[in-house]
């Protein structure tokens, strides 16, 4: 798509001022594929240099926004935590082209937040924490179960840079079940349920996304009955917060959604035996 609105390229490691009509380029592949007609400046992000992926010595990873899904799921498949499976499951269930897989950025998908983003069903479900840079300077970090607000809506304000996602050690350690349902076989996300198993103290995690209009994370101390779950996730998601496209009705998304927790629950809970 071209972007015939746009006059200028801004190299983002070249300080400006940020004005109306400006947006950050990350690898593209949302600004190009439909018009932008609001647009007059694109800020290039790819000349940075943040670092794809950095492990800190106290276990934890810094996902740089800048970092494709491809490079994600290299590293994914070298890494040895409990965790580990979760990232080439969520790589792969990216509806994408082997261009966009290639050029698409884990910063990018959290920005659109699009309900069937898989990584803010993988970053929400690990319990990431979002670096947020303003033009100001200012940082600030948001879980990333609360960045998401709403389909297509997120807790960024205007110039606002997502610098990266951090995702804790004890989250990575953790067991993982996933579970994803579409109507078509290769069709994007209409249901994705990632549960959390913690070996340390039994605790599980569900983060629903895809059905919802935002991310829902739950927690339990241990893993909780059937009827206990239902009711959690009956209780965490309104009525007008399964989301409704073509893709698949809200009814539809409910149902799945309460089948496949209840499939996750019972593999974690057996695991925690």
């Amino acid at each position: 798509m071209d972007l015939n609105t746009v006059v200028e390229i801004r190299d983002a490691r070249l300080p400006a001022p940020w004005r109306p009509g400006d947006a950050w380029l990350g690898g593209g592949t949302y600004l190009f594929s439909e018009p932008q007609p609001h647009l007059r400046r694109l800020v290039d992000l790819s000349r940075t240099g943040w670092t794809p992926v950095r492990a800190h010595p106290d276990g934890s990873l810094e996902i740089a926004a800048t970092c494709t899904i491809a490079r994600l799921s290299r590293f994914g498949k070298g890494l040895t935590a409990g965790a580990a499976p979760l990232f080439e499951q969520c790589c792969r269930a990216f509806l994408a082209s082997f261009k966009v897989w290639n050029m698409a950025t884990v910063g990018g998908n959290l920005c659109n937040a699009l309900p069937a983003g898989p990584m803010i069903s993988l970053t929400a479900a690990l319990d990431g924490e979002c670096l947020l840079l303003a033009q100001d300077g200012v940082r600030r970090r948001v879980r990333v179960a609360d960045f998401v607000t709403g389909a297509g809506r997120k807790d960024l304000g205007e110039g606002e840079l997502l610098r990266s996602v951090t995702l804790p050690a004890r989250a990575l350690g953790c067991r993982t079940a996933f579970r994803q349902a579409s109507l078509y076989g290769l069709g994007r996300s209409g249901v994705l349920v990632i549960g959390t198993l913690d070996p340390v103290d039994h605790s599980m995690t569900l983060t629903v996304t895809a059905s919802t209009v935002r991310p829902v994370r739950l927690w339990f101390p241990l893993p909780p009955g059937a009827a206990d779950l239902r009711a959690a996730i009956g209780s965490a998601v309104a009525d007008g917060e399964w989301f409704d496209d073509i893709h698949g009705l809200p009814a539809w998304r409910r149902h799945m959604t309460f089948r496949l927790a209840e499939e996750i629950r019972r593999e974690l809970g057996l695991e925690a035996r």
